[in-house]
Order: C-alpha cells, then sequence, then structure tokens
C-alpha cells in the first residue's frame, strides 16, 4: 500500500491526499513534519534529503516533490488525469510549474504575513501580495468560460492548485474579485475528496 509521509495541514501533503481520493487509491498517511521533530531523522532524510514533506513510498519507488508525485500518480494509477499526448500533457503541466514559479512565493508570503499585524509585516509585502494577485489574475482568465484548468475535465492541474488557491481566495488580502477563481474554487469543494483532502466542510444544503 502506498505510504504518504506528511502532515494533513500542508497544502503540499493535500494535493496528494485530493488525488488519492479521488481515484480512491489505498493509502497509509502518516504524521511528519517539523513539529513532529521526525523529517530531520538520518532515516527521514534518506527518503527526502531536503527534510520536507510529502514524501511518497510506493513499494520500492520513493518521490519528493508533490508535484513529481502527482505525475507519477496519474501516470500510474489515473493516467485519466492528465494528458493522452505530449500536447495534452504540456496543457495540464504548465499549470503545475505556474502554481510552483509564479503562485507560490507571493502565497508562501500571504500565509505567513496575512497573520500578522500591518507593522510586523515585511518591509516588501505589499509588493508581494500586488504580485500574488497579478498571478492570480492570470488563472482567472485562463478559467473563464471553462469547469476545469485543462482538457475540459478535472486533471492533475486543478488537484495540484486546488488547495493552493482555495487557501489564496480565503487569505484576508487586498485583492480585486476573481470570479471564475472563486466559482471554480466552489465548485472544488463540493467534492467529498477535495473536503477530506483539505478539511472543508461539506457546503450546507440552502434548500428549503
Amino acid at each position: 500500500m502506498i505510504k504518504l509521509l506528511g502532515r494533513a495541514t500542508s497544502g503540499n501533503v493535500q494535493k496528494v491526499l485530493f488525488f488519492l481520493e479521488e481515484t480512491g487509491t489505498p493509502y497509509q498517511r502518516e504524521d511528519y513534519g517539523r513539529q513532529f521533530e521526525n523529517t530531520g531523522t538520518v532515516e527521514y532524510k534518506a527518503l527526502n534529503p531536503t527534510s520536507k514533506v510529502p514524501t511518497l513510498v510506493d513499494g520500492d519507488t520513493v518521490i519528493w516533490e508533490s508535484n513529481t508525485i502527482l505525475r507519477y500518480l496519474a501516470a500510474t494509477y489515473a493516467p485519466q488525469l492528465t494528458g493522452a499526448t505530449p500536447a495534452e500533457k504540456s496543457q495540464v503541466e504548465r499549470w503545475m510549474d505556474f502554481v510552483l514559479a509564479a503562485i507560490n512565493p507571493g502565497y508562501l508570503a500571504a500565509f505567513k504575513g496575512a497573520k500578522l499585524k500591518p507593522e510586523e509585516q515585511p518591509a516588501d509585502y505589499a509588493d508581494q501580495i500586488k504580485d500574488l494577485v497579478a498571478q492570480l489574475k492570470i488563472v482567472d482568465g485562463g478559467l473563464a468560460g471553462h469547469e476545469f484548468l485543462a482538457l475540459g475535465k478535472l486533471t492533475i492541474a486543478d488537484i495540484a492548485l486546488g488547495p493552493i488557491l482555495k487557501r489564496c481566495v480565503d487569505f484576508k488580502i487586498d485583492r480585486p474579485a476573481l470570479p471564475n477563481v472563486e466559482r471554480w474554487v466552489a465548485a472544488l469543494s463540493e467534492r467529498p475528496a477535495f473536503q477530506k483532502a483539505t478539511g472543508t466542510p461539506a457546503p450546507t444544503n440552502k434548500a428549503a
């Protein structure tokens, strides 16, 4: 059985949990992270030299870096969640690269800084948030007229970005409306797999 090493509150662990729950792939998650004081051990570093989470163990195969894990899982267990051709894969994987290269710096700044008083925030906090909003607008444009990020269906692009962008829209930051991102996050939040992966409560039924 697959072992997923990482704390359930990590956004990068939640990506992998979303995949595993969505596909019904059997797995066992174990708590790893700095607060558990177990990612700096010799044993863990032998699996993942970065001392970060997640790490996935599938038999003799050990993988670290969350998006690489998703690519492996899709290729091995759910090829329908990625492209069938190199061209189709490029449409999926560009968003996975985009979240790391373009969104992640501002996301991390907001994750840390939004909790602080203004006088405690780093000097470049406003610029970081401005850049985050600019990157989120790109995603918003990509989702205009589309239910999903790529190929007209749920893919590992949505799985990779979903938990991170849900946090971005929930951050108490100065940003404009992002109607397409907000719609997309709301739709993902209806999925039981996403709810379990991210700890998102099931939407309340407002019907009379």
